[in-house]
């Protein structure tokens, strides 16, 4: 299963994610509300299986089908409700709450507990300098909750990097993309 992540980038050169994409979804959003192409970039992260669709493949399909464009219109929708929240949370949460519900969010998406990124990586999705997100992880890990070594995160403890999202992380993920609970 792979992973994309949906990036956008500020003049200047900063990026900071706003939205994940998995089995659970895809990339192009923009499309499905009738833009041309999105402002953002995307990154695979995890590399996987997927299917490429022609922006005027999918429109036929979508012209000719009205429960395609429902459901898709229902992820649209799920997807934007996951940026507002990543808005939200990035604005308002301590860092190590941050790395918490991305790396829970990934966790969502892939098969198994390891996570295979660097920390310049982490630092770019987050949003955060990368000395950041290395104190992050190492609290993180402190606290028993992951298991880092150079290039690989391992969740040792789900329910309580949850906990630690204090709230960033839970309901509306899963009810928005169907995922399993803790």
């Amino acid at each position: 299963m792979g992973i994309a992540s949906v990036v956008a980038t500020m003049t200047g050169g900063r990026q900071s994610e706003v939205g994940i994409v998995g089995h659970d979804g895809m990339t192009g959003v923009a499309v499905i509300l009738g833009q041309d192409r999105s402002p953002n970039e995307t990154y695979i992260q995890v590399a996987g299986n997927g299917w490429i669709l022609s922006v005027e493949n999918l429109r036929s399909a979508i012209a000719a089908s009205q429960s395609l464009r429902e459901s898709l219109l229902r992820y649209a929708h799920a997807f934007l409700v996951q940026s507002s929240r990543t808005a939200l949370v990035n604005g308002h949460s301590k860092i190590e709450e941050r790395l918490a519900r991305w790396l829970l969010m990934v966790q969502d998406r892939v098969e198994g507990n390891r996570i295979y990124l660097t920390h310049e990586f982490l630092a770019t999705m987050l949003g955060a300098r990368r000395p950041g997100v290395t104190i992050a992880l190492q609290m993180l890990e402190y606290r028993g909750l992951v298991h880092a070594k150079r290039g690989e995160i391992t969740i040792v403890d789900r329910v309580g990097m949850i906990q630690l999202t204090h709230g960033a992380y839970g309901e509306e993920e899963q009810s928005h993309f169907g995922l399993a609970s803790a």
